[in-house]
């Protein structure tokens, strides 16, 4: 009898087909992508978990974000990101994808990938390890058994994000630089207006 089988209401089974066929698109940036790529040759097996990397936005509903994020490199990211069907997911992989890592005191770099898209899964490290990634998947597996709908709203998750990619770089507060300033003590610093 068929009826006795379809027990489960039909948020599980959506969730379970979610994370039974995850397709992450590769955003690979820097040194974290061998790592991403080392975990899906022979010795770890993304496949085994129903990871199979593609190589279009179009075709994936996950992202994994690998490695140094530039400011020349943002437009690109949130277009990918903007291609991809809901409900769509971002791991970010690596220190420098999460928060700048080696170089985040520098000008041209992005001070983490969560400052363009919102990001669901954190994988530390410098580079994080196969194993890491493959942890950090399957967390994101959890949180998708969870919230399978992902009722995800920029507005609700984050009140002072751009709503675009132009907004984060055309809509930041002037700076002056003065020899003597009063917001510290110290000769010399930034103050905002």
């Amino acid at each position: 009898m068929v009826v006795e089988y379809i027990k489960s209401p039909l948020h599980e089974l959506i969730s379970f087909a979610r994370t039974g066929s995850m397709w992450p698109v590769t955003f690979g940036l820097a040194c974290c992508a061998v790592e991403m790529m080392h975990a899906a040759a022979a010795r770890y097996d993304f496949d085994r978990f129903g990871i199979i990397f593609r190589p279009t936005p179009r075709q994936s509903d996950c992202m994994i974000v690998a490695g140094t994020l530039t400011n020349k490199m943002a437009p690109a990211l949130r277009k990918v990101y903007d291609q991809m069907a809901e409900p769509r997911y971002v791991v970010s992989m690596g220190s420098c994808a999460n928060g700048g890592g080696y170089y985040h005191y520098s000008y041209a770099v992005v001070r983490g990938c969560d400052q363009i898209v919102p990001v669901d899964v954190y994988v530390p490290g410098c580079p994080p390890t196969a194993e890491a990634l493959i942890y950090g998947m399957l967390l994101l597996f959890r949180k998708i058994k969870k919230n399978p709908y992902k009722p995800w709203s920029p507005e609700l998750e984050y009140p002072n994000r751009p709503k675009s990619i132009d907004d984060k770089f055309h809509q930041s507060k002037p700076m002056q630089i003065d020899m003597i300033s009063t917001n510290s003590p110290s000769q010399g610093g930034a103050r905002e207006f």
